[in-house]
């Protein structure tokens, strides 16, 4: 057979090659931006402050209601009372008003604190050693409470946990909503030596108390109570302040080694305060982030949910943990730890109690750097499960404090991350700090230099080990 050879022949530039490579160059731009554009989706800022002029319709109300089961809005609305404590102590009635009883409230506290009572557990059945244990600190913030607790209802096993409400503020309204609760077992602790209940007297302000910028030199003349020992700036205690760093360290005396369903219990114990907000896999990351460290990470003695960042990218971090330090100003939120590390802090309890920061998690930190042998080690999720939902407080007094924005955002980034799939990962990727930096001594905030705040705190320190 003969075999032909075909002559390559040059053909005429028509310009056909250019377009083609011309539209490839686009599609493949087209393809780019897409896939930045859906990455850039997931990129979620839920700050008020940087929102600039919102639609308020967006946060109303009835929106958020929208974005709640129907079964949870009852946790949303309060009930009519005829009768209801005020912010101010007074008891208002269809009769007048008049004077709270505080001893009266002093009574019911310790009647709480005495009985140790566990709603639900006839429903849910007694507390394992393995079970979470979520521990959230009260004052009287109700509609963040409401909130929170709307998110804890929506999580996945949160039928198994226990849920300690610690209050330093007794109030009706806050143990209605409180015990109506039904998805877990649930026990109130309450701090007894609060501001309500000593409004005149130490732990709260003495009228003989210094005043809080008067001079050394004039306190000493006026022979105040503790003239001889303001803080390190030079200023006496306000007892507003100073309550938050007790409380915490009352609780979590309480609840290691004092009630009796959780001083045994070895498991983990997740702190929250009343204005957090959880997502609906935050007790499975929990236990993917225990496995993790105890596989790979031995010196993680405390793990972290959540993050003051603003600003982050679902997509790229739903499942990724880094290992670092602990650092108060940046893990302090939905931190979890247990029994253990529990008894290394306590051990340090002088340090804790001394150290002239009314902080307690400053504190913490001090007693990590100056007491410990091992420092606090963290194991912190880049995706946050817990979220601040708290526009106003203690440390922030804005012009607008309502929740409705913050809250109403921490809803959309969740929404976006159930639809995408980004909750409930199978597994953990690691990361650890490349470079770790060396923490500085800090110098603390202030505010506790009182004697009798100290002494307070160590004696709330329980030595029955």
């Amino acid at each position: 057979m003969m075999r032909v050879h075909r002559i390559a022949i040059s053909l005429p530039n028509t310009g056909a090659l250019a377009r083609r490579r011309h539209t490839l160059y686009i599609r493949s731009a087209i393809i780019v931006f897409i896939l930045f554009a859906f990455l850039q989706f997931h990129v979620i800022n839920y700050d008020s402050s940087d929102s600039g002029t919102s639609d308020s319709a967006n946060y109303s109300t009835a929106a958020i209601l929208q974005m709640v089961p129907p079964v949870f809005h009852k946790y949303l609305t309060g009930k009519p009372r005829n009768a209801t404590h005020a912010q101010n102590g007074t008891l208002f009635s269809a009769e007048g008003h008049r004077t709270a009883n505080i001893s009266e409230i002093l009574r019911m506290i310790h009647r709480y604190n005495e009985l140790q009572t566990v709603l639900n557990e006839d429903i849910y059945g007694p507390l394992q050693n393995d079970s979470v244990i979520i521990v959230v600190q009260v004052h009287k913030r109700i509609t963040y409470l409401r909130h929170l607790i709307v998110s804890l209802a929506q999580a996945r096993d949160i039928s198994r946990t226990l849920l300690v409400f610690s209050h330093d503020y007794y109030d009706d309204d806050i143990n209605d909503l409180v015990q109506s609760i039904d998805f877990c077992k649930v026990m109130q602790i309450f701090y007894p030596f609060s501001i309500q209940t000593h409004p005149n007297e130490f732990p709260g302000s003495d009228p003989d108390d210094c005043p809080r910028d008067i001079k050394k030199e004039q306190a000493l003349l006026r022979k105040c109570n503790n003239a001889l020992h303001p803080d390190l700036y030079g200023h006496y205690r306000e007892a507003k302040f100073t309550q938050t760093k007790h409380h915490w360290w009352w609780k979590a005396n309480r609840v290691f080694d004092q009630l009796e369903v959780t001083k045994y219990h070895t498991g983990m114990v997740v702190f929250l305060e009343e204005d957090h907000y959880v997502a609906e896999d935050f007790l499975h990351i929990l236990e993917l982030m225990f496995r993790k460290s105890q596989e790979l990470c031995p010196k993680c003695n405390i793990l972290s949910l959540g993050t003051y960042l603003k600003t982050f990218n679902y997509y790229t971090y739903n499942k990724k943990v880094e290992v670092t330090p602990w650092v108060s100003s940046k893990h302090n939120m939905g931190m979890a730890f247990n029994r253990t590390t529990w008894y290394e802090v306590v051990r340090c309890a002088r340090h804790f109690c001394e150290y002239d920061d009314y902080n307690w998690d400053w504190s913490l930190q001090h007693v990590s750097q100056q007491c410990l042998k091992e420092k606090l080690h963290v194991m912190v999720v880049k995706g946050p499960r817990v979220f601040h939902i708290g526009e106003c407080g203690v440390h922030h007094k804005k012009s607008n404090c309502g929740s409705n924005e913050v809250i109403s955002k921490v809803q959309q980034v969740l929404k976006v991350a159930r639809s995408s799939q980004q909750l409930f990962p199978r597994s953990l990727s690691l990361t650890q700090t490349s470079v770790i930096k060396k923490t500085n001594l800090r110098k603390g905030n202030g505010g506790w230099g009182d004697q009798r705040d100290h002494l307070l705190c160590l004696n709330i320190t329980f030595v029955g080990r």
